[in-house]
């Protein structure tokens, strides 16, 4: 079978900057607590004209011209979202139509923050099977519109955000090792949109740190690899101490961990991808290295992955 990895990426993270000083007007927060906390310094909303799939258009756009491919290129799309526009149709059919990949088949995917990997997972299948050569992944979310602005616990958490990757046959030495996704059903309430987004944080802070180590120690263990082999570490960015948990685990100093919570706070599905984009600028991601990517979100899912960078 062939290997299946990352030819191209692109991110938007545009919209109105909301920096902590502004939720100590309207809640009984401060600064010092939600950066202490969280390490969230502060977070970008989409402006109103601008819904989940217009974010999806304009990464895809990027990761396409990144990759170096025509939309009509495409064989299937790919979109992990928990705040589509509409409850149907997709986001990824109204991308097909935007972008005009008249030939790609179309789908949406519901596993919160783990959703990127669960896209890649996907995607990976696919391309190995030699079932389709060329699928887009996005991970989208406008979580200020499920945002309740009047919860301390949940509002200074969230913002908005996009990531998108063009996953394709890749050289036999580089591309996805190995995945793992997992759920624990048990724990779905904990966190939950009801209509708002409401979240139980003591028990989903216990599970994110315990299963976003062991599942990173678990897809290095299932790629054949220990952990000393590991360059650099794109955890899902929610809370620093749930990352730093997870970089502890893998005994990875702290350059050779990806961190931008500071800059957009927790956008769920596109966290990964903006992290690796921002990360690659920085020539922490080079060809060659095997990073580890992990997230977890709400259901309670989890996912993580290990891919030899390059194409």
């Amino acid at each position: 079978m062939r290997n299946a990895g990352i030819w191209g990426m692109g991110v938007y993270t545009e919209g109105r900057e909301i920096t902590n000083a502004e939720f100590e007007k309207t809640l009984d927060t401060s600064d010092e607590w939600i950066r202490t906390r969280t390490g969230i310094e502060r977070r970008v909303f989409a402006d109103d004209d601008i819904d989940t799939s217009d974010m999806a258009y304009y990464a895809a756009v990027d990761a396409l011209n990144d990759a170096g491919i025509d939309a009509s290129d495409l064989d299937m799309i790919l979109v992990a979202t928990v705040t589509p526009d509409y409850p149907f149709p997709s986001v990824s059919a109204l991308l097909q139509e935007r972008l005009g990949a008249e030939h790609a088949a179309a789908m949406d995917i519901s596993a919160a923050c783990a959703g990127f990997i669960y896209g890649l997972s996907t995607a990976d299948q696919f391309i190995k099977t030699g079932t389709y050569d060329n699928i887009l992944v996005i991970g989208v979310e406008k979580l200020s519109k499920i945002t309740d602005m009047n919860d301390r616990n949940t509002a200074v958490l969230f913002g908005d955000g996009a990531g998108a990757a063009v996953v394709g046959p890749v050289a036999e030495d580089k591309g996805f090792l190995a995945f793992e996704l997992g759920s624990d059903g048990a724990g779905a309430m904990h966190i939950r949109q009801d209509p708002l987004l409401k979240m139980n944080g003591r028990e989903v802070f216990k599970f994110a740190v315990r299963q976003m180590g062991e599942s990173s120690l678990n897809v290095v263990e299932k790629a054949g690899l220990t952990k000393e082999d590991v360059d650099f570490l794109v955890p899902h960015q929610a809370n620093i101490r749930i990352m730093e948990a997870a970089r502890q685990r893998l005994d990875l100093p702290k350059e050779k961990m990806a961190v931008t919570v500071h800059k957009y706070g927790n956008t769920s599905s596109s966290s990964i991808p903006i992290a690796i984009v921002e990360e690659r600028k920085n020539g922490k991601i080079k060809d060659g290295d095997l990073v580890v990517m992990v997230g977890f979100g709400s259901g309670l899912v989890w996912g993580s992955a290990a891919i030899r960078w390059g194409r």
